[in-house]
């Protein structure tokens, strides 16, 4: 009996030795052959993790190397809430929160996440990122980091446009360039012990590549004094919004470009987007008379026209397919110059009327309206330019003095620079070029002619009716003392619900100066100012302000040794 009992008692211990062996033998298998791959991948993350380097990012210069958008070193805060315990989380978010001035809930949400890195808050102030490492609150780290920050604020802020906090391009040439100014990011694999201690030595180190630097065309001295000038008449004007654009017209080079209303560029959030739009290439507005230009040239070229042959206004009160054309001055005989430089409506279709629609068509294209100016800007709209298919009986008086046509002010500003640059027709572009941290050239912006839209004579002989505007037409107050100017103003009339408004008007001037070798051709364009609303009274006396400063820089410039 004694003896079966111990026969039964080892078969037992044998049966549970056999089949523990049997247990860990299957799970040293299925470890082995089904696992490993799982479980080494486990043991690394958890030996070894890696702390992101990010890339500083390009800097953003005007023409003469003037910083626009440049990154500046800062800190952010991360945690490893797997390393942490209950009261040291507790702590840390109690700590944090006085110093970040933020909620300690949110900080300890992000505490109890299960995993070995987390962000707590990015891109901190240097002397908070001091504050938190004198208080050596642990389980918590500091890692170095950048911020993109812009030292003229909203200075040519809808040109830069925007980063955003990871240092991604949002906005503007920010984002249009993107690709150069990011650069490509490294990273620190740190080793650490069974505990997660950190052991400080590094496994693998991946430098970080620097984003390549934007030069831009931009000059931020031009910039400003069409920044100031923009703001005290846009106070004055009681608009609702307004663009400047300066362009230089034997290249193409945009010198300035300015928008009201505007935004800080370091505070973004405290504006709505509407600010953020560039109206100087996203707004597509009815030109009123400074369109009065395709006809001059299309007449000129064409020759169907001198400058002395005579054309009768109609005293002001002219029929054209049913509908009565007014100016606002009526008048009888003027001289092909002077119904340009008397911005008469009657004068200006009766030119287009004797070309036919055509003819003005084919001049409205070649000065590229209805098309894209190909900036290197991001937003730009096409506009639109009636076919003669389209045209109704009245579409003749209507195109030619800027109704029932769309344009943007770049396309209006590139189109005035054609005639400027004697009748050849530059592409606009704002970046000069792309460069390394090295200063070596990675891409370059060369000038480009796109096409000629008139000969060389044409384009002199309409420079001089363009100066007599300023001179004795609509657009005196755009004379400056010292330099000739030419130019064209523009009055027009709102469209609302379908119809055009009798007391909202789009003011506008184009010009350029000096008239014998343009520099500087600049459009200046209010949208609904009152009471005040005529281009001449309005746009005119800011372009003088905005040329008269800009070319006395530029001289200058010249005289600097």
């Amino acid at each position: 009996m004694y003896i079966q009992k111990r026969s039964l008692r080892f078969v037992l211990i044998f049966v549970l030795l056999f089949a523990g062996l049997f247990y860990f033998s299957f799970q040293l298998v299925m470890i082995q052959f089904f696992r490993s791959e799982h479980l080494s991948a486990l043991a690394k993350k958890q030996q070894n993790y890696s702390l992101p380097i990010e890339p500083v990012r390009g800097t953003i210069y005007d023409r003469f190397l003037r910083p626009l958008a440049v990154n500046v070193a800062v800190y952010s805060i991360y945690a490893n809430p797997r390393r942490m315990k209950p009261v040291e989380k507790d702590n840390a978010a109690r700590q944090l929160a006085a110093i970040l001035k933020v909620n300690g809930n949110e900080l300890r949400e992000k505490l109890e996440r299960d995993k070995y890195f987390v962000w707590l808050e990015r891109k901190v102030p240097f002397e908070i990122s001091e504050r938190i490492r004198h208080a050596k609150i642990k389980g918590i780290g500091l890692s170095k980091d950048s911020k993109r920050y812009y030292p003229n604020q909203s200075l040519a802020a809808h040109v830069i446009g925007f980063a955003g906090m990871d240092n991604k391009g949002l906005e503007g040439l920010e984002l249009k360039f993107e690709k150069y100014l990011h650069g490509e990011p490294g990273y620190s694999q740190i080793l650490r012990d069974a505990k997660q201690r950190e052991l400080l030595i590094e496994k693998n180190f991946l430098p970080p590549k620097d984003g390549f630097n934007l030069v831009l065309t931009i000059d931020e001295t031009i910039q400003y004094i069409v920044e100031r000038a923009l703001d005290k008449a846009f106070t004055k004007s009681n608009a609702i919004a307004a663009t400047v654009i300066v362009m230089d017209p034997k290249t193409g080079e945009i010198l300035a470009m300015a928008n009201r209303p505007t935004y800080d560029l370091t505070n973004i959030s405290g504006f709505g987007v509407e600010n953020r739009v560039n109206r100087a290439i996203a707004l597509v507005y009815e030109p009123g008379s400074v369109f009065k230009i395709v006809a001059a040239a299309a007449a000129l070229e064409e020759g169907l026209f001198q400058e002395e042959d005579k054309i009768f206004c109609e005293n002001g009160s002219y029929k054209v397919g049913g509908h009565i054309l007014h100016d606002h001055h009526g008048k009888g005989w003027l001289t092909f110059s002077e119904v340009i430089e008397q911005s008469s409506n009657i004068g200006t279709t009766k030119i287009a009327q004797k070309m036919g629609p055509a003819l003005w068509y084919k001049y409205a294209k070649l000065f590229r309206f209805g098309e894209n100016t190909n900036i290197d800007l991001l937003g730009e709209v096409n506009g639109w330019v009636k076919k003669p298919s389209q045209w109704s009986k009245t579409s003749i008086s209507a195109l030619p003095i800027g109704q029932e046509v769309t344009v943007t002010p770049l396309q209006l500003v590139a189109a005035i620079s054609a005639i400027a640059n004697d009748g050849v027709y530059m592409k606009p572009h704002i970046v000069k070029y792309v460069k390394d941290n090295n200063d070596e050239l990675i891409e370059a912006v060369e000038p480009q002619a796109v096409s000629r839209v008139m000969s060389v004579q044409t384009a002199l002989r309409l420079k001089t009716i363009l100066k007599g505007v300023v001179e004795r037409g609509t657009a005196k107050r755009a004379q400056i003392s010292g330099f000739s100017v030419a130019g064209k103003t523009g009055t027009a009339q709102k469209v609302e619900n379908g119809r055009y408004s009798s007391n909202k008007f789009f003011a506008s001037f184009i010009g350029f100066a000096p008239v014998e070798h343009p520099q500087l051709s600049v459009i200046v364009m209010f949208d609904d100012p009152h009471p005040d609303h005529f281009g001449g009274t309005v746009a005119a006396p800011v372009f003088r302000d905005i040329v008269a400063d800009s070319l006395n820089y530029l001289d200058s410039q010249l005289l600097k040794p």
